[in-house]
């Protein structure tokens, strides 16, 4: 759960890498593995194929891409942050991977449409204000009888424990607050059929923090912002993250979040 909602426009020069190298632990946590193996399952990557990545953070998943899709195909990433872009770029010329990367959003992937056999989105509608147009974007460039797969938490899902139970509400509807589109998970695939997409099935795993960590970074600045919004007092957030430091001594801890993603096809 730790630093799942780090963003990086509020990361100076020197917090740049420190940012890949949490993406990077991130698609570590065994739940975001099972999850992205499920993905790369359903989308069926064939030799010839053509394949996007929309934010493709450090390029990993696209690197993929271009071992299955092989010299024939393509294989791109598309991502809006440059530090993540340029260390993307860096890592396919450090593996000597066909994968290309180009400078994008969302709401703007800068190929033509009917352009990709497949598409993955993976944790970027949480981020989104205007998440049906990005579902639009993903069925318009792909092609008829393509297929995609997008990928999200959920922040309702959070669990936080141990703690008092009101504390720990308030904390979890902070973290909600403070997310542009909080939700993104259990909405997928209403976006995605509105969208004229049709699904062919669901996957979720629960992204679960280190038992070790206690509250982690996210946890600790959360509760921070619930004592600034006075839902929560200084000493009832000194109090759970004493508890969830003695949990995590017992073994008696549980911080999660649960990510949801839904594979769909282009109608032909």
């Amino acid at each position: 759960m730790d630093s799942f909602g780090l963003r990086p426009d509020r990361f100076d020069a020197a917090g740049q890498d420190q940012l890949v190298d949490i993406r990077d632990l991130q698609a570590t946590l065994p739940g975001l593995t099972r999850l992205r193996d499920w993905a790369h399952e359903a989308l069926a990557l064939q030799p010839g194929e053509h394949a996007v990545d929309i934010g493709s953070g450090t390029g990993s998943e696209v690197i993929t891409f271009a071992a299955a899709v092989g010299p024939t195909g393509v294989a791109a990433g598309v991502e809006p942050d440059p530090n993540l872009l340029a260390a993307a770029i860096a890592r396919a010329a450090e593996t000597r991977s066909s994968a290309v990367f180009h400078s994008g959003d969302a709401y703007g992937v800068p190929f033509g449409p009917d352009t990709f056999d497949a598409v993955l989105c993976e944790r970027v509608f949480q981020h989104l204000t205007a998440p049906a147009r990005a579902a639009r974007e993903i069925a318009r460039v792909l092609r008829p009888g393509g297929r995609a797969v997008v990928m999200d938490a959920d922040w309702g899902s959070a669990i936080v424990h141990p703690g008092d139970h009101r504390v720990v509400r308030e904390v979890v509807d902070t973290l909600v607050s403070a997310t542009t589109n909080p939700y993104s998970g259990r909405r997928l695939a209403g976006l995605l059929t509105a969208a004229g997409l049709v699904v062919e099935s669901t996957g979720s795993q629960a992204l679960i923090q280190d038992r070790t960590v206690a509250a982690g970074a996210l946890v600790s600045r959360v509760s921070a912002m619930a004592v600034a919004r006075r839902v929560i007092t200084e000493g009832e957030r000194e109090k759970l993250l004493g508890d969830l430091a003695r949990g995590a001594a017992a073994g008696d801890i549980h911080l999660s979040v649960t990510m949801f993603a839904v594979h769909v096809r282009k109608p032909a």
